[in-house]
């Protein structure tokens, strides 16, 4: 039986995410700066995902504030775990890569920041896109929120998906 809330998205990869020794083993084994740093999905769903990044001895900049490339791995985590939960166990391999990215930076990143990207559909609509025509490209949004809920930051990913061939 399937376990998708929306047409490409399967749930399981959603519990793996929130599974906390598991979601934590992947990070070590595949993305180690980030276990380093200390980031953390608060919340995934096939709409919206949350990942948190603090303030702390590895992830700040000489200025008191958190250092912009930790900043930015949050951010891209926000996103790229809702492509990666929308081409999960597909029938049809997708790949997937980050073509672009932007940034805006509002105000010092002081204490613990959220990234928050609520695009989960538009990337599985991308996915589907992908499937259907070979390749698509979309860009998504994350902004990064402090505990006061003021924005701190602003990013946008082009991710491009492509079919692979079986």
């Amino acid at each position: 039986m399937s376990t998708t809330t929306s047409p490409g998205v399967n749930t399981a990869f959603f519990e793996l995410m929130r599974h906390p020794i598991k979601f934590r083993m992947f990070l070590l084994s595949k993305l180690p700066a980030a276990y380093f740093a200390g980031l953390r999905i608060e919340k995934a769903d096939a709409t919206t995902c949350v990942v948190s990044v603090p303030f702390k001895w590895f992830t700040q900049n000489p200025f008191g504030s958190i250092y912009f490339a930790c900043l930015s791995m949050a951010a891209e985590m926000s996103t790229g775990a809702l492509a990666m939960a929308a081409i999960y166990k597909r029938p049809q391999k997708v790949s997937m890569l980050v073509v672009r990215s932007e940034a805006q930076f509002l105000k010092k990143a002081k204490g613990k920041i959220k990234f928050i990207c609520n695009d989960g559909a538009t990337i599985a609509a991308a996915v589907e896109e992908a499937i259907q025509n070979g390749t698509s490209t979309v860009s998504i949004l994350s902004e990064g929120m402090n505990a006061e809920g003021e924005k701190v930051a602003s990013f946008s990913f082009t991710w491009s998906f492509k079919a692979v061939a079986k």
